[in-house]
């Protein structure tokens, strides 16, 4: 079967394997109809990815269809249904996985990232990880994981209507919790740098209040605010500066979510810190609530993603194309794989 593996940092090879054996007790076959580009993608292929080893089978946004399902398990499931893909494989008996916590699980494997992703053309997984639905298309069903990236992260921060809450960068997952926090019923902010993204989350996510990352931020701020800051700022840019600076730009009592992930250290004044009485969350992967709900909020139209998908390849060329969606000249909102 087509598979595509990522031996080093820069070096992306399509090659021939072996389909894997029958499922097993709890098991399905799938076949995969779509893989998302996500930033922990781009990140293994420069060499920047943390708990990362190589050679790697990436890809951990998968769009499937069930190919076949063990006779033996006990499911719902079958042969044809298209699903979603929760990529986290948690052990389900340390502390965290006892408590629910199962995506901060302590010997949490996810595909593509410590274990082979989903960038060939069948792959075996879990049963309980596959989130169907009967209206969703596969490339739509291969951005769930995406979006549970932001859906966790709003449900972390607690956000309440009508309440100020700044984005920090729109890159893919800066967009889904710009999604979730609106559909929450904040009163969303968007900072970026980039000249096309501002112009995106403006035109397809409906966000009023564009912060020109280059300037005076908290002055924006309080302009956009009543002369106030926000009570919540998510950071999604992936920067450690950038990080630093969100602690800055909240409201007295107010919180800080970090979602991205940086290989890289994060320091603050403590008395700046303690004055604000600040809240520093971190939010990691998502939980299979979090999918079930994606699914569900994505059959109601409640999101539109068509604007989302803007580069697609299939495997014969995506080797000599993945390159060039590292440029920010290539405009890459999100990238699919499709076989």
């Amino acid at each position: 079967m087509k598979t595509i593996i990522l031996e080093k940092p820069g070096s992306l090879h399509l090659t021939e394997t072996a389909p894997p054996v029958e499922p097993g007790p709890g098991e399905a076959l799938v076949r995969v109809q779509r893989v998302g580009i996500c930033g922990t993608d781009l990140h293994a292929f420069r060499g920047r990815q943390p708990y990362f080893s190589y050679p790697r089978i990436l890809g951990h946004e998968l769009g499937i269809k069930i190919a076949a399902l063990d006779p033996q398990t006990e499911s719902d499931l079958r042969v044809g249904d298209l699903c979603a893909v929760e990529p986290y494989l948690n052990c389900g008996a340390c502390s965290a996985c006892r408590r629910g916590r199962i995506n901060c699980c302590s010997e949490l494997q996810v595909l593509g990232v410590h274990t082979d992703g989903g960038m060939r053309e069948l792959i075996t997984v879990p049963v309980e990880k596959l989130h169907r639905s009967e209206t969703l298309q596969a490339e739509h069903l291969a951005l769930v994981e995406t979006l549970c990236i932001g859906a966790h992260a709003v449900d972390r921060a607690g956000l309440e209507p009508e309440q100020p809450a700044l984005v920090i960068g729109a890159g893919p997952i800066g967009l889904t919790a710009v999604a979730f926090a609106r559909l929450a019923g904040a009163d969303v902010a968007v900072m970026e740098i980039d000249e096309n993204r501002m112009r995106f989350v403006q035109e397809n996510l409906g966000v009023e209040h564009l912060i020109d990352g280059r300037g005076d931020a908290e002055a924006q701020l309080r302009a956009v605010f009543g002369g106030e800051l926000p009570l919540t700022v998510f950071d999604a840019t992936g920067n450690a500066r950038s990080m630093m600076k969100a602690l800055e730009l909240i409201e007295q009592g107010g919180s800080v979510v970090f979602i991205s992930l940086v290989q890289d250290e994060i320091s603050f004044p403590d008395p700046e810190f303690h004055r604000r009485e600040t809240t520093l969350i971190s939010s990691r992967n998502a939980t299979s609530a979090d999918f079930a709900r994606v699914v569900r909020t994505l059959e109601t139209g409640a999101i539109e993603l068509a604007p989302w998908l803007t580069h697609n390849a299939p495997p014969e060329t995506l080797v000599d194309e993945f390159p060039g969606w590292l440029r920010p000249e290539s405009q890459v909102v999100k990238a699919m794989l499709h076989f």
